[in-house]
């Protein structure tokens, strides 16, 4: 794949994301896909495909118009896209979820394989983990 179609892969996946359109997101990682969450949270560390599934899975119904990802600024190169981003969300609760991220994407055969997310730890806690 080129670089743009690197980029817009992971567009569209942000896209499906931010529509919680959770199989769309699903099928665009491979099935050996992990994902690592930074920081020294309780959701913090590397996931498979079928832990980030349920991870993703009770976190967004808490969001009843979903959690936007909206992406700021990509760069490609080789089968990496780098993503800055900012997410706005409002939970049940009436907390409002915006945080801000850098994302590394790595890509094969048209599917997202990799994934690092970095995030505002001390926001995601007090949004999405206090009591």
């Amino acid at each position: 794949m080129s670089l743009e179609d690197n980029k817009a892969l992971v567009k569209k996946f942000w896209g499906a994301f931010s529509e919680s359109r959770l199989d769309d997101v699903l099928a665009m990682l491979a099935d050996d896909a992990t994902w690592w969450i930074g920081g020294e949270l309780s959701i913090s560390g590397k996931y498979t495909k079928p832990e980030f599934t349920k991870l993703v899975s009770s976190i967004v119904p808490e969001f009843p118009k979903g959690i936007q990802v909206t992406p700021t600024v990509l760069t490609a190169e080789d089968n990496r896209v780098a993503m800055e981003a900012v997410s706005y969300g409002e939970r049940f609760n009436g907390r409002v979820y915006k945080n801000y991220y850098h994302f590394q994407h790595e890509i094969r055969d048209g599917k997202i394989v990799a994934v690092r997310e970095y995030l505002d730890t001390d926001h995601a806690y007090r949004i999405l983990l206090a009591p």
